[in-house]
């Protein structure tokens, strides 16, 4: 495992990967910000990174036809992670942890919204598809 300076873990940096519609594209996604996190010496961010980006993937995979794109971007001591897929529509609201154990539905962005310091969503077209793009913020401790 590579070492990272402060000079280095200061650097900005992005990475865009583009995925089909395909459940074996979220273990794909959370390999791949893996081996980047680890690159970049953020190892102690990846089990929160991977549960929060398999959500947000997940999510764009189950809930639309068409090609979806994990972006993962570090700048300023927050890593953000983000899922565009080409639904326009605003994601359902996350569960309450009271409804947790019996809803069917929604307990992903719960735990997005439990686990990251900050999310949200807005509307983002991509490749001339309209669609939406899901993010979540965590801050390096």
């Amino acid at each position: 495992m590579p070492e990272t300076g402060v000079e280095e873990a200061a650097a900005s940096w992005e990475y865009t990967l583009s995925i089909p519609n395909d459940p074996r594209a979220v273990t794909i996604c959370r390999r791949t910000l893996r081996l980047i996190l680890t690159m970049h010496g953020l190892i102690g961010l990846v089990d929160t990174a991977e549960l929060l980006a398999t959500e947000l993937v997940a999510n764009s995979v189950r809930h639309t036809k068409g090609p979806a794109a994990l972006r993962v971007r570090w700048a300023d001591g927050v890593l953000r992670i983000g899922a565009w897929d080409t639904d326009p529509e605003p994601p359902e609201p996350p569960v309450c942890w009271e409804q947790f154990a019996e809803a069917e539905e929604g307990r992903g962005l719960a735990l997005v919204r439990a686990c990251a310091d900050l999310w949200g969503w807005q509307p983002h077209a991509r490749d001339g598809n309209r669609g939406k793009y899901v993010w979540c913020d965590l801050v390096a401790a």
